[in-house]
């Protein structure tokens, strides 16, 4: 199911590049979409999940049906009441947060104006789509994976369907994307309300500010705001950056972002969702041992996918921007600019996939604190690295200092003239990412509750032999087809699948003939 939400979702962007390319419109619409999607990546992916599902599993494994549908009725009911406000609020003062989140806009501007206008339709998807979220947190820990992952195809297929039906109707195009967003929010909440009341658990929604399990998720969620979605944070913060780079740069970043979301979301959020319920149950139960076993194996899914996940990426960069979004209005030049930002940021997939199955180890131990103190040091280390790269850019490079001579000394003129700075933000992501995951992994074994199982010398052999090889074959076959971005498109098409079978086949022979089966992937 995650599978199929990956596709439509390339798909959806492939549509984005055909119809709207790499323009200020376009770079206004990712702004107003992203903030009330980095308001789904806390609920959906992150702080809510992780604060609610230990606390569900805990009444599931002390108290009857009765309680356990109360704390149902009482987390949805005070949920919609604080995301009531917080919409509402937020819908009102848009002309006055969008400058907070794109200063490089200019509230004055007519790319200010119409992103701010865009952010009052979409910002009430996040109200949807975390309600949506707390029904998928239910169905995930009743074992019911398949339609809270199938849910975001219908946010794809609205997105289409708005670019394609409704942006020709309308006089400003891009304003389709925000009312498809909009479109979304409430499909999704409605895919998965008769699911929850097959099980007999849809919420009658009630005030629940002093039931104890309410009180209990609250205290665990907000550490978690900001721990769970470090990336998201980082992400965010560079995108206030890049919104004083060069026209588009914002868009280069967001299709980097999706490229790198189907091996994050179609494998690391798929692990991370499964685990979460189990180890909290391992933890609920006493069983250290089970909720060691299962960490392990995850470590080794995360690494036997990230591995060549990011060595796929970093390597076919070119050849992948240019056969799926090199059509229409996106030009040569965006895949030249795409491809800049997708290699520095792909460097840290086996991180970014690590983290979640990291971060859920400690909050299915209802341990907040520790992923927020991580978090804390990803996000100040992100800035520090952005600045250090964007100076060394400017001081160090001659179209830096060209730059810099040209704007008087004007730093944030001289980058909103320098092409490639967006790689910079791009790389800084990624090394936060690593410093991220290293952290945790740190911490959790410090406290004792991971213990390595056996075999990981010879699994690391294995995985080096074989993503080694598959490097190998792509690097052979890029080198003997250059130019992806002269040829038609169906030129591209196919050898970009030679590329990507022929690699995918080494890789997969070499764990084959190294011992490696499929009953291996399994927990």
């Amino acid at each position: 199911m995650t599978f199929l939400s990956r596709v439509s979702g390339l798909v959806r962007d492939q549509v984005y590049a055909a119809v709207f390319g790499a323009s200020p419109a376009m770079d206004a619409f990712v702004v107003a979409f992203r903030i009330p999607n980095f308001m789904r990546r806390l609920s959906a992916e992150g702080s809510f999940s992780m604060a609610f599902v230990p606390v569900l599993a805990e009444y599931k494994e002390k108290y009857g049906p009765a309680e356990v549908k109360d704390l149902i009725d009482r987390v949805a009911g005070t949920l919609t009441a604080a995301l009531l406000v917080l919409t509402a609020a937020a819908v009102l003062a848009a002309p006055w947060i969008m400058p907070v989140f794109a200063p490089g806009f200019g509230a004055d501007t007519e790319q200010g104006r119409l992103a701010a206008e865009m952010l009052r339709i979409t910002f009430p998807y996040a109200l949807f789509i975390s309600l949506a979220s707390l029904a998928g947190g239910i169905l995930n820990s009743y074992q019911r994976f398949a339609v809270p992952a199938l849910s975001p195809v219908l946010l794809n297929l609205s997105m289409i369907a708005a670019a394609i039906g409704l942006a020709p109707l309308m006089d400003e195009p891009v304003l389709a994307l925000a009312w498809g967003v909009f479109a979304a929010g409430v499909l999704q909440l409605a895919f998965q309300l008769p699911s929850l009341a097959r099980l007999g658990l849809l919420p009658r929604p009630r005030l629940g500010l002093a039931h104890a399990g309410v009180r209990k998720i609250m205290k665990l969620m907000v550490p978690t705001l900001f721990g769970s979605s470090v990336a998201q944070v980082n992400l965010l913060l560079n995108t206030i950056v890049a919104s004083f780079l060069i026209g588009g740069s914002v868009t280069w970043l967001y299709y980097t972002d999706r490229l790198l979301e189907f091996p994050l979301g179609m494998f690391g959020v798929a692990i991370g969702t499964v685990i979460l319920p189990h180890l909290s149950s391992r933890h609920s139960a006493t069983d250290p041992h089970g909720f060691s076993k299962a960490l392990d194996w995850a470590f080794r899914l995360c690494l036997l996918i990230g591995v060549p996940a990011c060595l796929g990426l970093v390597l076919c960069a070119e050849a992948l921007i240019a056969t799926l979004f090199q059509h229409g209005n996106f030009t040569a030049h965006d895949t030249q600019m795409s491809r800049l930002s997708l290699m520095a940021q792909s460097i840290a997939v086996p991180a970014f996939l690590l983290v979640k199955v990291l971060a859920p180890a400690f909050y299915s131990r209802q341990d907040t604190k520790t992923p927020v103190k991580s978090a804390v040091v990803s996000v100040i280390a992100n800035a520090v690295f952005t600045v250090s790269l964007l100076l060394g850019l400017l001081y160090l490079t001659d179209v830096g200092r060209n730059a810099l001579a040209a704007a008087g000394g004007d730093l944030f003129d001289a980058l909103g003239h320098v092409g490639g700075a967006h790689a910079c933000l791009a790389l800084a992501i990624a090394l936060a990412g690593w410093l991220n995951a290293v952290q945790l992994w740190w911490y959790l074994r410090r406290v004792g509750v991971y213990e390595r199982q056996p075999g990981w010398g010879r699994f690391l052999r294995q995985l080096a032999v074989a993503a080694v090889g598959m490097a190998a074959m792509v690097v052979g076959l890029l080198a003997f087809w250059q130019g992806w971005t002269a040829w038609p498109w169906w030129e591209r098409a196919w050898k970009l699948a030679v590329v990507v079978g022929s690699g995918a086949a080494v890789y997969a022979a070499l764990l084959w003939l190294q011992g490696v089966r499929p009953r291996d992937l399994r927990h």
